[in-house]
């Protein structure tokens, strides 16, 4: 993966996993906190693994399966992403 695809490839990636978060929650997106834990919203070990999952596949990375666990919040998953891809935060992270 080249950081020039990065940018075209996904504008938001904040709303992004709000949406994906909101629909292992069973809640509507608005009502996902970037910034509170996901264990707050009921995931547990099974929906961390799947949501690292669908993270890997819409970024075309692999994550190790750890990583929910290791950044609790879609902030600190952000973050944690935008570093290791090397990517602009305010690519990544507008919306």
């Amino acid at each position: 993966m080249h950081g020039s695809e990065l940018a075209p490839m996904e504008p938001s990636l904040r709303s992004w996993l709000r949406e994906r978060v909101a629909h292992y929650a069973r809640r509507e997106p608005a009502d996902i906190d970037p910034s509170v834990s996901l264990t707050n919203y009921g995931l547990d070990s099974v929906y961390a693994l799947s949501l690292c999952g669908d993270l890997e596949d819409h970024l075309g990375v692999v994550l190790e399966p750890t990583v929910v666990w290791d950044h609790p919040t879609i902030e600190a998953l952000i973050a944690h992403v935008e570093e290791m891809l090397g990517g602009s935060s305010r690519r990544m992270d507008a919306g």
